[in-house]
């Protein structure tokens, strides 16, 4: 787990680059913070800095391979790289330097090619130069684990795990003066709407992300070539009942198991879910030592502390609560959007923050429950479909007909989001599980608002792929294009490697994937619950007062605090802004007036806002700048 960085020049320059790549990976420290290395010859110049976990006292990178023809950056873990090893080495005579993954993908590639990338089994982005063949070669992991971005100009193309350090090379890809500060608009109006903006955007309009399960090849002053290696397909054509429940064990254990190779030590988050405690009920079978970690808040209704620990004492682990106060989520927001790059309006990062924070001072890797809703069918409203169910034979003008009767329903009134959904076609209803503002609502904040913008923008081609899927697959098949990458995974990766702290996520393995994306909709979403396959595999796995609990998420008492608390605080960020020509500020002051006034709750769109206005602030104005600490944590644990 690390933070990489690469310069692919268009004049054969690279050398003189070196400086620039070397200062450009400073802001990207807590990334890797045990040590750091640069390497380039005419072409390249790769920059590194590196969190230890395996080969701990090897595989320094950039890592050289087949006497200096391959370059390899790598961030991420493979966790079958014993198994590739051994098998490179019986039967293609491979020999090895080091003890380590990254040698393991570089050997894989010289042996096989771009073929290689699929049967990797862990989360990943790397860059491999052949100077052999003078051609760039990376990849990104199926689902997006671990961010990669790159940007273009007359210099050459630029690769980096932070925006933050690809944008440090404006200069040398000689990008014109001001490229930093060029919002993307179609972005800032995805972001208003979903709350993340959607890959492969950024808000830099310079700056674009390599896609979750794709490679690319470029050569210098070529263009980037991305092809997509993997696609997520739901074939709802495997086990029910029990075999079922025993396919999900077994490779859930598998995968678990391979998880924990690390040569440092391992310890997991721990919620109140279902998720997390069956993660670390696994994980407690290889470390019978497991130290677990929660938040929450001190606010009845808003925390699965309580939960967490009982499941802790009832698995034997000793467990960490990190308690959040609405003053430190202030104090932190603006470091923390720094950290993300880009504007994620999900609350539950911050608190995410703060648990990695404390986590990094036992361990430097955790394990977490981040994917089991979208692979099992875990949300609430994967149920939609069967509650809508009665629309579906209504006659297409008398749905619209329902749909119109329902804008004219008062705001808040107990069936008119009924009415309003029932009457639209699942790909116009449901994009993602974050669902912000409206179009009607959107008009009179956005100050450049494009009625031809919206969310089929970037789910059309995700349902056009699933047509003929069960409505149930064809959610979560969007869901893993949008939501997951968009927001559960990026705050996942952010928030822990800005406390230099490595994240793994079991559930996001291709064999368990394999597993998943047979089940039925009868094995997802049945007997008035969610996950029923999943549920019976933790049978006997997980504590009973888990295993049938409802899902609760994350929540965070933001609707109260910015009625209180944070009110004052959001006044400010509103009033101190210079974000008025993209934003309507003095909408945006009226919302918070309504909201405070109650009974609306203008809460998650005021939240979306202000993330954003914080963004603008650091990012475009320079006016908020954050004091980023130093990462300061032992090399080992």
């Amino acid at each position: 787990m690390c933070g990489l960085l690469g310069l692919l020049t268009s004049g054969a320059d690279a050398e003189r680059r070196a400086g620039p790549v070397a200062d450009a990976l400073r802001c990207a420290r807590h990334r890797g913070p045990d040590e750091s290395g640069t390497w380039n010859d005419a072409d390249v110049v790769f920059g590194f800095n590196r969190l230890s976990i395996i080969d701990v006292e090897g595989s320094h990178q950039p890592l050289t391979y087949a006497d200096g023809r391959y370059t390899i950056v790598f961030n991420g873990e493979i966790y079958n790289y014993l198994e590739l090893r051994e098998e490179l080495a019986r039967e293609h005579g491979a020999t090895f330097a080091t003890e380590g993954d990254t040698e393991a993908i570089v050997a894989a590639y010289h042996h096989w090619g771009p073929a290689s990338v699929a049967r990797l089994r862990g989360m990943f982005a790397f860059l491999i130069w052949d100077a052999q063949e003078r051609v760039l070669f990376g990849a990104r992991d199926p689902f997006g684990i671990k961010p990669l971005f790159f940007a273009s100009g007359p210099g050459g193309v630029a690769f980096g795990s932070e925006k933050k350090s690809v944008l440090e090379l404006a200069g040398p890809l000689g990008l014109p003066d001001g490229t930093t500060g060029c919002l993307d608009e179609p972005a800032l109006q995805h972001y208003l709407i979903l709350q993340y903006v959607p890959e492969p955007a950024t808000l830099h309009r310079a700056v674009r992300r390599i896609e979750s399960g794709c490679t690319f090849t470029v050569r210098p002053g070529g263009e980037v070539e991305q092809e997509r290696y993997f696609t997520p397909r739901f074939t709802e054509n495997g086990p029910t009942g029990r075999a079922a429940a025993t396919a999900v064990a077994d490779v859930l254990r598998d995968s678990v198991a391979k998880h924990m190779r690390a040569d440092v030590t391992v310890g997991a988050f721990l919620s109140g879910g279902i998720d997390s405690t069956a993660i670390a009920a696994l994980a407690k079978q290889h470390n019978p030592d497991l130290i677990t970690f929660t938040t929450g808040f001190e606010r009845e209704g808003y925390s699965e502390v309580d939960v967490a620990a009982e499941s802790a004492a009832a698995i034997g682990v000793r467990h960490v609560v990190r308690t959040v106060t609405p003053d430190e989520m202030m104090d932190v927001l603006p470091l923390i959007v720094w950290y993300l790059d880009d504007p994620v309006a999900d609350p539950a990062l911050v608190p995410l923050w703060f648990i990695a924070r404390e986590a990094r001072r036992h361990v430097k890797v955790v394990l977490s429950g981040e994917g089991a809703d979208e692979l099992f069918g875990g949300y609430t409203i994967y149920k939609e479909p069967l509650s809508l169910a009665p629309f579906e034979k209504v006659p297409g003008a008398l749905r619209g007909l329902l749909g119109e009767a329902s804008r004219h329903l008062p705001e808040g009134m107990r069936g008119k989001d009924l009415l309003r959904r029932g009457a639209l076609p699942l790909e116009q209803r449901y994009y993602g599980n974050a669902r912000i503002f409206r179009d009607d609502q959107l008009q009179g904040v956005l100050r450049r608002y494009d009625p031809r913008r919206g969310h089929t923008d970037i789910t059309a081609a995700h349902y056009a792929e699933s047509a003929q899927w069960d409505p149930v697959a064809r959610m979560q098949h969007v869901d893993l294009f949008t939501w997951l990458r968009g927001d559960i995974l990026v705050k996942a990766d952010k928030m822990t490697m800005a406390n230099s702290l490595e994240l793994r996520v079991p559930f996001l393995d291709p064999e368990v994937f394999a597993v998943a994306s047979t089940l039925p909709r009868s094995e997802k979403v049945a007997e008035g619950t969610t996950k029923l396959a999943l549920r019976h595999a933790l049978d006997g796995i997980i504590p009973a007062h888990v295993l049938h609990r409802r899902k609760l998420g994350f929540p965070v008492p933001i609707r109260h605090w910015l009625r209180a608390e944070m009110y004052e605080w959001a006044c400010g960020i509103v009033r101190d802004s210079q974000a008025d020509h993209l934003v309507n500020l003095a909408a945006v002051g009226r919302m918070l007036d309504a909201h405070r006034a109650g009974p609306v709750d203008h809460s998650r769109r005021i939240w979306t806002l202000l993330v954003f206005l914080i963004w603008h602030g650091i990012f475009v104005e320079d006016r908020i700048r954050p004091e980023v600490p130093e990462p300061a944590y032992p090399v080992m644990l």
